[in-house]
């Protein structure tokens, strides 16, 4: 795919936000919303989130990828994010999206928390369609996660001489400030059915298969990808998420709706 065909660009309330757009190789018929997650699942997903929106480009679906403020190339900082404002920030990028691709059908596509924010906008911001990667439903236990995480890194050896103080990492996640507002924020979520057509894509770790029973519909798909994602695992806390049956998953869901 020519390198042009990656449109930088800011835009959104005084161009607070960033987005890149992946011009389509032929005449788009429908256009695909890249959300985020946030933290480290960001940092770890970014490689894949490009290798699928230049996959579904050259299907001849415009992607457009964005970064809601306080994140990645957006203005703000980590400690500033908000999760009203994602999803006020996630309605915006879908009319930029409309706009750019000139089509009316957009699909949502989102991993963990950026799922989560799909699904929470997916009938605000006209989606045809949600693609959820191991969506966050409960924000309570997903905080819980997150502290225990940062609990250990505190004291990996692995990574530090010595254990560092629960001052110095206090107000932190994995290496990404985060304010009291936003820690209670995520603690009261609790995802609720999109209201539209949702595929979950499953590949969190062996558990009891009624963890999406009461969420999904009749409409809807579930779609286990089979091999674990390790969102999770501290050893690979560094490691990017590549999953090549990810990318055959939402391309092909894509190339079976056109």
């Amino acid at each position: 795919m020519r390198p042009e065909s990656e449109i930088p660009f800011f835009f959104g309330p005084d161009d607070s936000l960033f987005g890149m757009y992946h011009e389509p190789a032929f005449a788009a018929s429908c256009a695909v919303l890249m959300c985020p997650p946030l933290g480290q699942d960001l940092i770890r997903c970014h490689r894949l989130y490009r290798q699928l929106a230049q996959a579904l480009a050259a299907q001849g679906v415009g992607v457009l990828r964005f970064d809601y403020y306080g994140t990645g190339d957006a203005a703000g900082s980590s400690a500033e994010v908000d999760w009203d404002r994602c999803m006020v920030d996630a309605t915006i990028a879908s009319r930029e999206l409309r706009a750019r691709a000139r089509v009316d059908r957009v699909i949502a596509f989102g991993a963990r928390l950026g799922a989560s924010v799909a699904l929470a906008v997916a009938e605000r911001a006209k989606f045809a369609e949600v693609i959820a990667w191991d969506p966050v439903l409960d924000g309570r236990d997903h905080v819980a996660a997150l502290d225990a995480m940062q609990d250990a890194l505190r004291a990996d050896s692995g990574r530090f001489i010595r254990p560092r103080s629960d001052a110095d990492v206090a107000e932190q996640w994995q290496g990404f400030s985060v304010g009291d507002s936003f820690r209670q924020q995520l603690s009261a979520l609790r995802t609720e059915p999109a209201g539209v057509p949702t595929v979950i894509v499953d590949s969190l770790p062996a558990a009891d298969g009624s963890r999406w029973e009461g969420f999904v519909t009749a409409r809807d798909v579930v779609s286990p990808l089979g091999q674990p994602t390790p969102w999770d695992d501290l050893r690979r806390l560094e490691t990017a998420i590549l999953s090549k049956p990810l990318i055959q998953a939402v391309t092909g869901r894509l190339k079976e709706t056109a």
